[in-house]
């Protein structure tokens, strides 16, 4: 595996501290999730993952929690793979 250089996302503090700050959500259970996810992964994340956890980060704080629950599954602009591999990573952290 070779190593990787450093995305636009992660290269840059403003980009992160936006995305962190985009995850504070007005359920705290949602908070919570991110938040721990975040502090674990932040600085391993991908900009294909970024994308997907910025898409999910678009959602009503109802229909995140819906899919971290996995009460629901991904629909419409969500349903993509990179979308569904991240979900997969918030449901267990």
């Amino acid at each position: 595996m070779t190593e990787s250089i450093l995305s636009p996302h992660q290269a840059d503090p403003a980009n992160r501290a936006r995305l962190r700050w985009r995850a504070r959500r007005g359920l705290l259970e949602n908070d919570i999730i991110l938040t721990r996810f975040l502090d674990a992964h932040e600085t391993e994340l991908t900009d294909e993952e970024v994308d997907a956890l910025t898409r999910l980060l678009d959602l009503s704080d109802n229909a995140l929690m819906d899919l971290v629950l996995a009460r629901k599954e991904p629909e419409g602009e969500v349903d993509l793979p990179h979308v569904r591999a991240l979900l997969q990573r918030l449901r267990i952290a």
